[in-house]
């Protein structure tokens, strides 16, 4: 007899303003995931999915260049990715803000769906590269990027939550069609 196999399956596309309260969960709960022991646990037991529900639902209500994916297998949403113009002004180049997935979806290829399907959107509004930012210490998140072809840059100290001074490391694609392929 063959071991059985399971084959996970998902879809991923553009956000709306009715997709605002499960992507709060999806932020709260892959936060608390993700930045336990690199944040203060104060924090992020303080995070509201209602208070980000509110602020996604006026996001994705007047989205203006952005762009916002979501990820769902059959139960419902289980990651999204937002992007636009590069923070930095730098002409042609893109920047991902966002790209959170649940552990629960790790590992099945969802991120490089999001990370490609975004960088794909973002190339036909004109962006010729993308970067990306990390917390320095996030080594999982930095591996996935560095696996990807994204070339760090040398860490910079950011203001975090509570004014806590952070370290982040950008992750860029000089080239983004190396990252659409």
């Amino acid at each position: 007899m063959l071991g059985a196999f399971l084959i996970v399956s998902f879809v991923v596309f553009p956000a709306g303003p009715s997709d605002a309260e499960e992507m709060a969960r999806v932020h709260v709960v892959s936060w608390r995931e993700t930045y336990r022991g690199l944040l203060a646990d104060a924090f992020l037991a303080r995070m509201s999915e209602p208070g980000f529900a509110r602020r996604f639902r006026r996001g994705l209500t007047d989205p203006g260049d952005s762009v916002t994916l979501v990820g769902a297998d059959r139960f419902g949403l289980v990651a999204y990715a937002q992007g636009a113009a590069s923070r930095r002004r730098v002409p042609g180049e893109a920047e991902i803000s966002t790209l959170y997935v649940l552990r629960q979806a790790q590992g099945a290829g969802l991120g490089k769906q999001l990370m490609t399907s975004l960088a794909r959107a973002l190339a036909t509004q004109g962006a010729t590269s993308l970067m990306i930012s990390v917390l320095r210490d996030n080594l999982r998140a930095r591996g996935f990027y560095e696996h990807l072809g994204g070339e760090p840059e040398a860490a910079r100290q950011e203001p975090g939550p509570g004014g806590r001074l952070l370290y982040e490391v950008a992750y860029r694609w000089a080239d983004i069609r190396n990252l659409i392929g």
